[in-house]
Parts: C-alpha cells; structure tokens; sequence
C-alpha cells in the first residue's frame, strides 16, 4: 500500500511500473492476494496485484485466512420446509404471513424481500445452513400471501420497519442477522439504521437507495438503452402525451377503478423487470409478469414507493446515516452488469462504508439466483456463521 493508491477489495489492480496507470475489472475467483510481473506488447513489465479485503475489511482477510477460503461453503443449502407458520396482525388492517425454518435454537435471521411487494419464496430459505440458522421469512404489507392483498393503505417503509420489530418480539427474538437484496437491501439499510442494537450482521444484495436517479435511470428511459425490446412494450402502454414522467402514468392505471386497467398496467411493469433482472433471459422469470396476482400487487407496491420516494426525508437518506451501522459485520454483493439496480449505487455505499466487504460478481446481473450472485450471499452468510461460532455464540 505503498504506490499512492487506494485500493478497493475483489478487484484486479493493473500498475505498468513505468509509467504509472490504473486499470481495474473484477474478478470471480476468492484466492487470497497474490503479485506477478508481466511482459506487455511493448515490452515493459508491469506489476499485476489481486487485492482482496485488505484496506476496507481487514478482520474479514484474517478470518479467511482462518478459515481458509476454498473451504467455505458457496452452493446453495438443500429445499428445507418450515417448522412453524402464521400471520401476525401489525395494524387494523393489515396481517403478514411469517414462516421459521432450520435450526429453531439457531442464530436468528431474516429475510427482506424485493420489490417492494415480491414476497417470499421457499428458494429464499436455501442462503443460510439450515443447522445453524433460525431462518425467518415474512412477507410485507400487501405482498404474497399478507393480507389484504396489494394494499397501499398504511404501506410505508416506516410501517415495514415497525412490523419487523413487532416480528421480532413476537417471536422472542433479542437479536438477528438481517439479509436482502434489491428493495431488500434498502429495508434492511433503514432497519439496520434505526435498530441498530437489534443487528448482528448484514447481507446486502443488489443495492438500492432509492435516489431520484436510480428510478429515473430504470423507469424513465436509461435502461431502456440496454434493453430496448424489454423497454418497448412498457413504454407503449402509455401515450404519448404521458410519457414525460411513466412513475405518475402508471401510477393512474394501477390505481384505476378498472381492474382490468390495473392489471394491464401490471403486467407490463412487472414484464419490464422480469426481462431486465438477469444477465441472461430466465424465461421462468419473466412468465412472472403473467401471473395477474403476483403482478398487481408487485407494481402497485412498487409503484407507490417510489413515487413516494421511499418515505425518506431525503434522498441521500440511507447514505447520510452509514455511521449508525458502520461497526456492523457487513457484506456487499453486487452484479457488474445489474440494470435494475446499477453498480453506481452500490459503489456509492461501498465509498461511504469501506469497512463493509465488498464483492462485485463479474459475470452477473439483478438476480439473487443467478449462479455468481448466489455463491456471494451464501459465502457471506458462512462468513458471518463463522465469526459467530468464534465467538461461542
């Protein structure tokens, strides 16, 4: 760390020893750092490092080394069933179903859904070992099988965190890890944020702050650039003359008193981020945008969170509060390729919480079922197994 340089964990680092450039891409593999020269076209040598989790994560690098990396488990765990169901009524008019499975006297974790309004499904269980973690699963307000379903009355983020504290006590549980992904990963943020005495560890996935320029990059156009197919029939929904702001347009469809109207407008906004969540087209994905009831209240949902702005007073609200968390053992994984949610926002929190470790899957996109993604979260969770077990708990 001599050269002048910061560097940043899970990527190459390429440094001609004359003159001096900077050139970095992300690498798949998990060895621990290594040097070597290399001969150019032109005959100079340049120095190659692979740095990994040595300036932002130091405890993270000795724990590996004590673990050993190649020993850590990286494949998804076996399809468990739940030992213990029901739904927990969190106001007047709202109940979440909530589920427990694996270890009862295991460590607690829970697991935030996207969307928001995708709810849970049995693969989301298969991140964690199941005979170390309590695994909890619950759906939000007016998502999966919660009631009443699509409902975007008394729908905040600020309701959501509330109902993951009621969760918590109501199921006598101190303290637990907290993992999600996408609309996940900004809940998780903004529980961790305001419980933070209540977090053992993080798992984020898919990063989302939910800043103006992350939704208009998504839905007004800028992935559009990338995928131009996905993005026609979504566009085309609209007219013209309401095509200055597609959030607000699909907002008076999806909140239509014509339910056919609604479910128009939510199979095309669910289509849109079906075709859009993986590197490669997953076609099981994406027959999700057909799929009325799961449709309606995932583009209801989502639409009124972000023409809300997520309920935060600010928008670099998740960014200004890093210093509620910043001593939490933290992991951050992100796909290069992620049109859903760019890299941008991720990068942004890994600069504002360099303590946290960060990995960049180079050969993925949104998805947490995309092989690269899951190898991530699971190695993260056994991470965070890990420091557990060293410390007798």
């Amino acid at each position: 760390m001599k050269l002048g340089f910061t560097f940043s964990p899970n990527y190459y680092y390429t440094l001609p020893l004359s003159p001096p450039s900077l050139i970095f891409t992300s690498p798949t593999i998990s060895q621990l750092p290594f040097s070597h020269s290399q001969t150019t076209s032109s005959g100079r040598k340049r120095l190659v490092f692979c740095v990994q989790n040595i300036e932002s994560t130091p405890s993270a690098l000795m724990a590996s080394e004590e673990q050993g990396i190649s020993q850590v488990n990286r494949n998804f765990y076996p399809h468990i069933e739940p030992y213990s169901t029901g739904f927990l009524k969190v106001s007047d008019l709202h109940s979440i179903y909530w589920e427990q499975s694996g270890n009862p006297n295991g460590h607690p974790v829970i697991f935030l859904h996207g969307g928001p309004g995708g709810g849970t499904s049995p693969n989301n269980r298969r991140f964690f070992d199941p005979e170390f973690y309590r695994i909890i699963l619950f759906d939000q307000r007016g998502a999966g099988k919660s009631t009443p379903h699509a409902c975007l009355e008394q729908n905040t983020t600020w309701d959501l965190i509330d109902d993951i504290e009621k969760l918590r006590e109501h199921l006598e549980i101190p303290e637990w890890q907290v993992f999600g992904g996408s609309w996940g990963s900004t809940l998780a943020l903004a529980y961790s944020q305001t419980h933070p005495d209540k977090v053992t560890g993080i798992v984020l996935r898919g990063i989302f702050l939910l800043r103006k320029k992350e939704i208009d990059w998504f839905y007004e156009g800028g992935a559009a650039a990338i995928f131009p197919d996905a993005w026609e029939p979504f566009r085309d929904l609209i007219p013209e003359n309401e095509r200055g702001c597609f959030l607000d347009a699909y907002k008076k469809r999806l909140n239509s008193d014509d339910i056919e109207v609604q479910y128009a407008a939510a199979r095309a906004w669910t289509k849109w981020e079906m075709m859009t969540a993986h590197l490669l087209p997953n076609e099981d994905n994406i027959k999700k945008g057909d799929d009325d009831y799961f449709s309606l209240a995932f583009a209801r949902i989502e639409n009124h969170y972000f023409t809300n702005k997520g309920f935060f007073p600010a928008d670099s609200f998740l960014l200004d509060n890093v210093d509620k968390i910043r001593h939490i053992n933290t992991t951050i994984v992100q796909g290069r390729y992620d049109v859903c949610c760019p890299m941008m926002s991720a990068w942004d929190l890994h600069k504002a919480w360099p303590e946290a470790d960060f990995r960049v899957v180079s050969d993925a996109g949104h998805s947490a079922n995309e092989p690269g993604i899951s190898a991530e979260l699971v190695a993260a969770n056994e991470k965070l197994k890990n420091i557990l077990k060293n410390k007798g708990d």
